[in-house]
């Protein structure tokens, strides 16, 4: 990223900080968002466009059509507008890398990683899809991977509501980018969400083989390879790519789409299918191919025939008695096959309905991790491992990702393993040379946490001999720190307080020789409010007699449930509950909602909130039309109430469009 010289700032809110990227149409920036304090990705529309109305009303098509679109493998946008003549788009700012800068790497993807990324990317088509829009332009480009694995797909911008009357895009139009056009797009003709899945095919090759299908000395040129040429089998040009994945490739790359995967979201279970190690509905293309030679020698008798009508030696009787015979053991051979893959199928439905069949991952993005588990535990699924990260935009303990992601379809009783945030990082400060006392006041300030271990030694008693890790070490928020203490006297083990009121957690420090120390509020989502959600020692550590132990008590709020409630009585809860909400319009009207009632909201009902925390809440408003000279619209809008004192929970990971 290049560090932008004069930065400016766009509507009062948004300020430029670097140039991330340069694309067909507009420049993308890295971006403070000086409001709401987090970074943004800010796509601006070049001035010459910006006077072509045709160029502004296409970004503002693709603003409205990707800002309908939720989904933890899409980029979201949050914001757009005009600044002095400039139009511009606000997304999340994803901390990551394109896809196309991955494939640059030496170290080449697994086949299991191939599958992996490749389902991301399906599911977020299928989402797209569903809510009436195609992609377009699926390109390495335009397909992020974040640091923990993620994946994220971004820039709709040339993206095309299915159901809108009047189509920026018409029929002829020729937009994307050639590499991965589909047949159809190369020729110009309409297109629909199976353009999506021969484009994402084409990536699925290029991450397999380490190369486009097809190459040429211009776009015009690749394009029509496209539409005529049949690219080489992925095993042709990487030996070690396995059959299976081979076949999912070329079923999505059909010429005809017909022939593809009906929709995104069954090519999406097809990989899931190869990474889990079971058999795809793709088929085999070597055996495909067979057949195909097979046809084609069925075929010869007729020219036998032609070329015995012109005179040709006639074959013998003991030649035509052995073309018979290998034509017989030919159809014998495609028989087998096709019986055993009837087989092969009948097995897996069979073992698939005795195991209880399979379930859907959900959602986990945004709960904590004890909300987390009781979903999973709904969905007849378990928790694995829970990683912790480090994130600038995510609150310490909230669910930033899941593996399998948000939408893959498991076995019941699978486990899912959850990333969470840790919060942003913390230096370690210096506490040797310290006394316990004040090293503990230190840690403690700092948002870390200490086990004092006491050696005989020369120095005063309570002295900190040594730290781990070192100071100034960039570590996760409650991170231990370990100490090396000067002390002879008898230690005494920390007890756990967490979850009980302060008064009963003095009472237990001071039966085990302990006191309280500093008490401070906070919401980590866990406790409600009121009890002691965090100690510092932990529990377990040791520490001398009668010394301090901190603790922080919960200021947690019950978010308030108003599905189904009038907009402003549904504001109302929220305010008296001492939270933020913040409004936004849907023309689909979810949960049979009738109009300017809510039908859904974030966080949902009974989680455990800071104060002041922002709960978004989605009012139906159904389209409205206008008859009259102009056309026909629908409009977006979101308010927000004034801002509180603790910042909103935001979603994890900053975005980058390319």
């Amino acid at each position: 990223m290049k560090p932008v010289d004069n930065p400016r700032i766009y509507s009062g809110r948004y300020e430029l900080t670097h140039l991330v990227a340069r694309g067909g149409m507009a420049q993308v920036y890295r971006a403070m968002d000086r409001q709401l304090d987090r970074p943004v990705a800010l796509k601006v529309l070049f001035p010459e466009l910006s006077v072509d109305r045709t160029f502004v009303e296409r970004f503002r098509r693709e603003a409205q059509a990707a800002a309908n679109l939720s989904h933890p493998n899409i980029v979201p946008v949050f914001d757009w507008g005009e600044d002095d003549g400039a139009y511009f788009i606000v997304m999340e700012y994803v901390d990551g890398r394109p896809l196309s800068a991955v494939l640059r790497d030496p170290e080449k993807l697994t086949p299991r990683q191939i599958a992996s990324i490749g389902a991301g990317v399906a599911a977020a088509l299928a989402f797209a899809h569903r809510h009436g829009v195609v992609h377009r332009d699926v390109k390495p480009g335009n397909v992020l991977i974040t640091p923990d694995g993620g994946v994220k797909v971004t820039d709709f911008g040339i993206a095309r509501a299915v159901n809108t009357e009047e189509s920026l895009t018409q029929t002829g139009a020729v937009m994307g980018t050639a590499a991965y056009f589909s047949p159809e797009q190369a020729e110009g003709k309409g297109v629909d969400a199976r353009s999506d899945i021969y484009s994402l095919g084409v990536v699925l090759y290029e991450m397999a083989t380490g190369r486009p299908p097809f190459t040429g000395d211009s776009p015009v040129a690749v394009a029509s390879k496209h539409v005529r040429d049949s690219p080489d089998l992925p095993r042709a040009v990487n030996p070690s790519v396995p059959p299976a994945l081979e076949a999912v490739v070329m079923k999505a790359m059909a010429k005809d789409p017909a022939d593809r995967y009906a929709t995104a979201e069954e090519l999406r279970a097809d990989l899931l299918r190869f990474a889990e190690g079971r058999p795809v509905e793709a088929g085999d293309v070597t055996a495909t191919s067979v057949m195909g030679a097979v046809a084609a020698t069925q075929a010869v008798p007729a020219a036998t025939a032609h070329t015995m009508a012109v005179g040709a030696p006639v074959p013998t009787p003991d030649d035509r008695e052995e073309s018979e015979r290998k034509k017989r053991t030919r159809r014998l051979v495609v028989l087998l096959v096709v019986l055993l893959v009837a087989l092969a199928v009948i097995a897996f439905f069979l073992l698939r309905s005795v195991l209880g069949g399979d379930v859907t991952v959900p959602d986990l993005h945004g709960q904590t991790t004890a909300q987390a588990t009781r979903t999973l535990q709904k969905e007849n699924l378990a928790v694995g491992t829970t990683r912790t990260v480090i994130s600038n935009n995510v609150h310490s303990g909230i669910v930033i990702s899941t593996s399998p992601a948000a939408g893959t379809s498991v076995a019941k009783n699978s486990s899912v393993d959850l990333v969470v945030s840790a919060g942003p990082p913390v230096s370690v400060p210096s506490v040797v040379n310290q006394q316990l006392a004040q090293a503990e006041q230190l840690l403690t300030a700092a948002g870390l946490a200490y086990d004092p271990r006491f050696v005989s030694s020369n120095k005063p008693v309570g002295t900190v001999l040594t730290q781990n890790p070192a100071a100034q070490a960039k570590v996760k928020a409650g991170t231990k720190v370990q100490l090396t203490v000067s002390g002879n006297q008898t230690s005494v083990s920390v007890p756990s307080v967490l979850g009980q009121s302060p008064t009963a957690a003095a009472a237990t420090l001071t039966k085990n020789n302990l006191t309280v120390g500093n008490q401070t509020n906070g919401c980590s989502g866990q406790y409600s409010g009121g009890l002691v959600q965090s100690q510092n020692p932990g529990p377990g550590a040791t520490a001398l007699p009668n010394a301090s132990v901190n603790l922080v008590v919960s200021n947690c709020v019950k978010v308030p449930g108003v599905v189904g409630q009038p907009s402003a009585t549904a504001q109302s809860t929220i305010s008296a509950a001492g939270l933020s909400p913040s409004v936004t319009t849907d023309s689909t009207c979810a949960n049979g909602a009738a109009p300017g009632t809510v039908d859904a909201q974030s966080p949902g009902p009974d989680t455990l909130i800071g104060p002041g925390g922002t709960v978004s809440l989605s009012v139906c408003q159904p389209v409205t039309t206008t008859t009259s000279s102009t056309t026909t619209t629908s409009s977006t809008t979101t308010t927000t109430a004034p801002a509180a004192a603790a910042p909103p929970n935001v979603r994890p990971g900053p975005g980058v469009s390319h």
